[in-house]
């Protein structure tokens, strides 16, 4: 396991962005009323927040961003990191950052890039950005992470289409002494295919069999230009990996799990999420749940949790908080970060 520390790096504030349009999972067309009933019972989700045509990703991670950086009033000079984590680019070339690079008017002398990360995204990037950021005495980062996963689904594939969310999110870091950062990082490629969509890329480029919409059993309808994705799988392997590999970053680190105040978990699925709590013997209370609101935002479930379930103790104590991302990829990685008095703006909806 890929366990270390990065030192001298502080989180300062968090922003988030959904789209105003909320569509409600009972009035979801393929399932049944039971069916919906059932599923907002045991999945979570009842409400979604979907981007209108022409809002892109980095439109939300914007806004974010900007509301941010007027709440912390930041040099924008002072930025010497900005990294975008995303699915959902505005292009295949050239890269999104560097259209925020210059969107949020930051310097020339910032380095910009994007990283190609779902729902582990936000931990693997505190630990990207914390990694260049210590060797910059002085440096502030932005890390935006954010997706419009439902673009990427079949409205008549009921196994996604209720699942996925919207929304863009913009964390500050700088540099400080005595501010650690505690990562524990995996990865399994052997599932890659186990949530993917399967045309767009150069292995299989789009064709006009990509556009073919193909019925799967249970009356699935989609083209490979949407998301696959093997619900049974991925549940199967959250329970198998998360609770090891969130035990495994407090023993290496000694940490003692009562000393964390909460566990903030990519928000998937309300029954695998619970079936991971009980596995660590975690008490109800110190795992807060956004989906039923705001649903599956990919990568950015865990900084808009932090943001819409703990912003009033976030911004007033100090806090340690164990945050867990895992999904696609297969990926998956939890941090240990202690907080204290941050910025945390309102959500912002666009």
């Amino acid at each position: 396991m890929a366990v270390f520390t990065v030192p001298n790096i502080k989180l300062i504030g968090i922003a988030a962005c959904v789209p105003k349009q909320t569509e409600d999972n009972k009035n979801f067309s393929l399932l049944s009323e039971n069916e919906r009933e059932l599923f907002i019972k045991t999945v979570g989700i009842r409400y979604r927040r979907v981007a209108e045509e022409g809002i892109t990703a980095s439109d939300l991670c914007f806004a974010a961003a900007e509301k941010l950086l007027t709440d912390l009033n930041w040099n924008r000079e002072e930025i010497k990191i900005l990294v975008f984590i995303t699915q959902t680019p505005d292009y295949l070339i050239p890269n999104t950052s560097s259209i925020l690079q210059e969107k949020l008017k930051l310097s020339k002398n910032c380095l910009a890039f994007d990283v190609n990360l779902g729902c582990s995204g936000y931990v693997y990037g505190l630990s990207i950005v914390s990694g260049l950021l210590q060797n910059m005495v002085g440096g502030k980062a932005l890390l935006l992470v954010g997706d419009i996963s439902t673009k990427t689904i079949s409205m008549q594939d009921k196994s996604t289409a209720p699942l996925f969310s919207d929304a863009g999110t913009a964390t500050a870091l700088e540099f400080a002494l005595n501010h650690d950062i505690h990562f524990n990082l995996q990865t399994d490629g052997k599932e890659f295919d186990d949530i993917i969509i399967p045309d767009g890329g150069y292995r299989n480029r789009v064709s006009e069999k990509s556009f073919e919409v193909k019925e799967y059993e249970g009356g699935i309808l989609r083209n490979d230009l949407a998301m696959k994705l093997d619900g049974l799988k991925i549940f199967n392997f959250a329970l198998r990996e998360i609770a090891p590999n969130i035990n495994t970053l407090l023993s290496e680190k000694k940490i003692e799990k009562s000393s964390v105040d909460y566990f903030v978990f990519h928000q998937a699925n309300l029954l695998m999420l619970e079936s991971v709590r009980k596995k660590l013997q975690i008490e109800a209370e110190k795992v807060p749940y956004s989906l039923y609101d705001y649903g599956n935002t990919s990568s950015a479930t865990v900084p808009l949790t932090m943001l819409v379930k703990l912003r009033e103790k976030l911004i007033s104590q100090k806090l340690n908080l164990l945050l867990s991302g895992f999904g696609v990829g297969l990926s998956w990685g939890s941090a240990y970060i202690e907080t204290e008095n941050i910025v945390c703006s309102e959500l912002i909806e666009i």
